[in-house]
């Protein structure tokens, strides 16, 4: 009976020493499965960022362009229609082509009115 408590006693420290391996196995590879999991999170943060900026960015800049070409599109379109304009009362008879000369005359551009400024002051 002895040699089988014996027995029966190293099988069981044996079991103890395998589940305490087993254990400490198990652990080892969760804290080592951690770290990869908080290393491809941090990683793809940092993605996820970096795109999220490059698409602001350029979200921006195409915001900027269509907003500039807008605008250079409605001045052309302005000044088109004010030389239009003019063509329809000059083809009407509303205004003579000498009284169009002569308003074309008297309308200086702003550098003008700020020279006879200048010398009005004189």
């Amino acid at each position: 009976m002895d040699y089988l408590k014996k027995g029966f006693s190293m099988a069981k420290e044996g079991a103890v020493a395998a589940a305490e391996k087993t254990k400490a196995g198990v652990e080892g590879a969760a804290a080592k499965t951690k770290e990869g999991v908080m290393y491809v999170g941090n990683k793809t943060k940092d993605g996820m960022v970096a795109g999220v900026n490059t698409v602001a960015q350029r979200t921006t800049d195409q915001a900027n362009i269509v907003g500039d070409a807008t605008v250079a599109g409605a001045n052309e379109l302005s000044q088109q229609t004010v030389e239009g304009m003019e063509n329809a009362a000059v083809n009407s008879g509303l205004v003579n082509q000498e009284q169009e000369e002569a308003v074309a005359l008297d309308t200086k551009p702003e550098s003008d009115f700020s020279q006879g400024a200048e010398q009005a002051g004189q």
